[in-house]
């Protein structure tokens, strides 16, 4: 029984849409222009942009009076309340588990807003365990982390894939503890030279479905 080592966001959830719909319900909220949804989507950087940061930009856009403590918090929960699990992967999950696939999710990011989001979508009830970087003090694409995985479902890692959507974090994360990789391109093409996904696909869909044709 292989590991299938799965990150979060934008893999086994979407993050994109869920920000999006809450940046355009708060911009409306705040009397900002439609249009300003690039620009927020543009400094949030797919997540990359740290939040205390984020929110600092957007008080000082708008001049708002809002303490950066509590945009903070809109922001965690704001998103996490848009998030949702799409049946086709909850299906496709099913199926890798049914097929003797072991889905644990390996994702960096705080243990209150990744946590909240496997269990507040349902996703717990389709993989076998997780591992945030926070709670694990190690984040990808450090080895470790995917050693945690593997320890805290009792498994070894031999025979394992991972699957991701960022090139550094996932496919470079997999590269270094020697472990084939399915990168999700969401319409990105490859640029890294230092190593490459084993394969390259679309979707979740795809991607399970290429881990267990191999």
């Amino acid at each position: 029984m292989p590991l299938l080592l799965l990150d979060l966001d934008n893999t086994l959830l979407d993050r994109a849409g869920p920000f999006r719909r809450w940046g355009e319900r708060f911009l409306d909220g705040i009397g900002a222009p439609p249009t300003d949804i690039d620009w927020l989507i543009s400094l949030d950087a797919d997540g990359l942009t740290d939040r205390w940061d984020l929110a600092d930009a957007i008080r000082d856009r708008y001049e708002l009076r809002i303490p950066s403590i509590d945009l903070v918090e809109e922001l965690h929960d704001g998103v996490v309340a848009q998030t949702r699990l799409d049946s086709l992967t909850a299906c496709a999950l099913r199926i890798a588990d049914d097929a003797g696939w072991v889905p644990v999710v390996v994702c960096n990011g705080t243990v209150r807003v990744e946590d909240a989001k496997i269990r507040r979508t349902g996703l717990d009830r389709y993989v076998a365990d997780w591992v945030i970087s926070e709670e694990a003090g190690v984040s990808k694409p450090n080895p470790r982390i995917f050693a945690l995985a593997a320890q805290r479902v009792r498994m070894p890692l031999r025979g394992a894939w991972v699957v991701g959507d960022s090139p550094e974090a996932d496919i470079g994360g997999a590269a270094a503890v020697g472990l084939p990789s399915v990168w999700l391109h969401r319409g990105r093409t490859w640029s890294d030279v230092r190593f490459a996904p084993s394969r390259t696909v679309d979707g979740l869909i795809a991607a399970v479905a290429t881990v267990l044709a191999s």
